[in-house]
């Protein structure tokens, strides 16, 4: 049924897009500075992250190939074990393009199981990356993920190149998942928004700590979630019996029981549910 709609507390999704240079990944983290709370990296780029640790207070995960998603699911489950607020993942793009990802994959199962039909592979490498989009949607973190982009162009009369912006290396239509989208330009490292539902990017800005404190005011200002989350709960407990691993088990339970811990009831439906998978998994192993 239909009821009225309001704006309730969330969590951060942003993509910070831009070329070699353009300061993803130090934005990135003057941005969670500003957010506040502990804050966790996925460090795709050979511990470059870690260059900037002058700059911010954080914690990281080198990550090396292969780039599968379910890799990035396994680092994310890692970050909420740990109690961190805010993750960023540095970068997305390796996922999609980098050496073990989707599109290797893809091409790895085409010549395996569809005589080089990379069409028809797409059935079964699809299904692994939205499992990868759906983690980072529900994730109770604030998630930011950079993501390398190239200026796209097409030529116009008279064999003039136009620029048309910018491409970021993942799936088509990535944009879409996250609330607020930042491209990064080399000149002065500007951030402009080509997606922002939070209306704060009405002009290009130079990201700093206080870009992320305007967004978790924004965050914030909205009803609390069902008394602090039991919509949050009620998806854990219903993940928890399709938990794969001791350690995604772990990691959908630590979310849950921050939010459930004040809770009684739905903090007993979450112990229930979180020993019944345990037992199960310790059966099985």
């Amino acid at each position: 049924m239909f009821k009225k709609a309001e704006r309730k507390q969330a969590r951060l999704r942003l993509a910070l897009a831009g070329p070699s240079g353009s300061g993803k990944t130090l934005s990135a983290l003057l941005l969670a500075t500003g957010l506040g709370g502990k804050i966790a990296v996925i460090d795709t780029e050979h511990e470059s992250a870690s260059l900037y640790a002058e700059y911010a207070d954080f914690d990281v995960m080198s990550l090396g190939a292969p780039y599968s998603p379910e890799r990035y699911i396994d680092a994310i489950t890692a970050a909420e074990a740990g109690g961190y607020s805010v993750l960023i993942i540095d970068s997305y793009s390796h996922e999609w393009i980098g050496a073990g990802g989707c599109l290797e994959i893809n091409d790895a199962i085409a010549k395996q199981k569809y005589k080089g039909n990379t069409w028809s592979a797409w059935n079964e490498t699809t299904p692994r990356h939205r499992k990868l989009v759906d983690r980072i949607l529900t994730s109770p973190l604030h998630i930011i993920c950079t993501m390398r982009s190239k200026t796209e162009t097409a030529q116009g009369e008279g064999k003039k190149i136009i620029k048309l912006g910018m491409k970021s290396e993942q799936r088509e239509g990535s944009d879409y998942e996250f609330t607020v989208v930042l491209d990064l330009v080399h000149d002065g490292n500007v951030a402009i928004a080509t997606k922002d539902r939070t209306c704060i990017f009405d002009q290009p800005e130079v990201i700093s700590a206080d870009t992320g404190r305007r967004l978790i005011a924004w965050l914030n200002d909205g009803k609390k979630q069902d008394e602090h989350g039991a919509d949050a709960v009620n998806e854990a407990i219903s993940k928890i019996p399709i938990a794969e691993t001791m350690q995604e088990l772990q990691g959908i339970y630590s979310a849950a029981y921050r939010i459930a811990e004040q809770m009684p009831e739905p903090l007993a439906r979450l112990n229930a549910a979180k020993d019944k998978r345990k037992a199960e998994l310790t059966e099985a192993a």
